[in-house]
């Protein structure tokens, strides 16, 4: 019976790691075209799209959408960017960037189980 149990617990703890940490690997980036705006969804634990290519010296515009109103999806974090957002639910909010430095930056929930990728080339 243990070892079911503790089967069953290294499963959810695998499953948990995946859906907040490695399910956004290999989706296809979203590529911000010069002058144009990128609307991200928030719920259901994701970003989406949870890849965003730019390039440096552009200036780059997200529209959050969220729709989860767990407190988790409250806050927009870009680390190394030091922008920050609230976002309320049911309302679109714009974030506008312009990164100068080509790099790969991540963007996060404040408690980060949102997880998202900027790169900029």
């Amino acid at each position: 019976m243990s070892v079911l149990i503790n089967v069953t617990g290294l499963a959810l703890m695998a499953l948990i790691v995946w859906w907040f940490w490695l399910s956004s690997k290999g989706r296809p980036a979203k590529r911000a075209e010069h002058g144009g705006a990128i609307d991200i969804v928030v719920d259901d634990g994701v970003y989406e799209p949870s890849v965003i290519e730019a390039d440096a010296g552009e200036t780059l515009t997200l529209r959050f959408d969220r729709r989860d109103p767990s407190p988790c999806a409250e806050q927009v974090i870009f680390h190394k960017l030091d922008v920050s957002r609230t976002l309320p639910v049911g309302e679109k909010t714009t974030v506008t960037l312009t990164p100068k430095t080509p790099g790969t930056y991540r963007f996060t929930c404040q408690m980060q189980m949102y997880q998202g990728t900027l790169i900029v080339h």
